[in-house]
């Protein structure tokens, strides 16, 4: 069995404010409350897993602060990506002003809540602020929903100076596309060596109350062709996870997804990319992991004979 801590790339924290996260609707009532750190170390326990990295919920840099504030008082919260206005005059200097926090990591905005998303992602002062924070190097996530996956390819073209993160497996139509159709699309954004795959958010994309692993496995099985181990990162996407399930529930179907791997491999999707990404994200966080990246492979063509019901279609 592995020793290295494991780390869940992908959770929230919040003191709940209705008029903060407009996106909580009267269907998502379980995520009414304020979601802290001490309830989330709880379920990080139980599985050994050793920390997380915290994201923004909201668009709201006062959001961004109290993610540090809590990262500063619980280092396991390994590494924060924040919220920044990108299209902001002013950028290099806000930038400049939280540039001391070794714990912010990078920022991602909300691009699947703007009215016109692929429209958003082609906007010239939204393009220039990532521009500026790839040369800074942060990292920038990328969060979209499965309609506005050619513009987030494009978008992801344009940006290499740095790693850009897909959020939640670009959010597949997991109710009316197949995992094979999935792939085929997704193939042209995996071929982006620079851009890596969070493996989260899964189940809340399938039917809340009534999903079943057996139709979401082929999903991370396509996520494992086309991006390989070495691109992904898993992530709970706690609490909202909840809205579809447990915090057990989502480790246990990242665990079949990934029980065929090799041992490093499974480290690398477990924690190891996460600390790659984030630059080591803490030294006792990654221990472990440097000695195992080279086993990993960064050929999707090993992987390949594993899964042959699921061919990634691109170069």
């Amino acid at each position: 069995m592995s020793t290295v801590w494991r780390v869940d790339a992908h959770q929230h924290f919040w003191r709940f404010d209705p008029a903060a996260y407009g996106w909580i609707g009267d269907d998502m009532a379980v995520l009414k409350r304020d979601f802290l750190p001490a309830e989330l170390r709880f379920e990080l326990d139980i599985r050994h897993i050793g920390g997380s990295v915290a994201v923004q919920a909201r668009a709201s840099e006062a959001e961004t602060d109290f993610l540090l504030g809590l990262a500063s008082s619980n280092p396991w919260i390994l590494g924060v990506v924040g919220w920044i206005d990108l299209r902001a005059g002013d950028l290099e200097s806000r930038l400049e002003a939280r540039a001391s926090s070794a714990v912010l990591k990078g920022y991602r905005h909300q691009v699947q809540d703007d009215p016109s998303p692929s429209a958003f992602l082609e906007d010239g002062r939204f393009n220039r602020g990532v521009e500026t924070l790839q040369r800074g190097g942060k990292v920038y996530e990328v969060l979209i929903h499965a309609k506005d996956l050619p513009a987030a390819i494009a978008f992801c073209g344009r940006h290499d100076l740095g790693p850009l993160v897909l959020d939640h497996l670009g959010k597949p139509d997991v109710r009316h596309e197949s995992a094979a159709e999935w792939a085929r699309r997704i193939a042209p954004l995996a071929a982006q060596e620079h851009v890596s795959c969070k493996l989260s958010g899964l189940i809340t994309e399938a039917h809340w109350h009534g999903w079943d692993e057996r139709d979401l496995l082929p999903y991370l099985d396509a996520a494992l062709e086309c991006f390989g181990p070495s691109r992904l990162l898993f992530g709970s996407d706690w609490p909202v996870c909840l809205l579809s399930g447990t915090y057990d529930q989502v480790c246990g179907l990242a665990g079949k997804a990934t029980a065929s791997l090799s041992e490093a491999e499974r480290d690398a999707v477990w924690g190891g990319n996460a600390c790659r990404h984030r630059q080591s994200l803490n030294a006792g966080a990654c221990h472990g992991f440097a000695d195992k990246g080279q086993s990993v492979s960064r050929d999707r063509r090993r992987f390949r004979h594993r899964r042959r019901h699921i061919r990634c279609a691109g170069p």
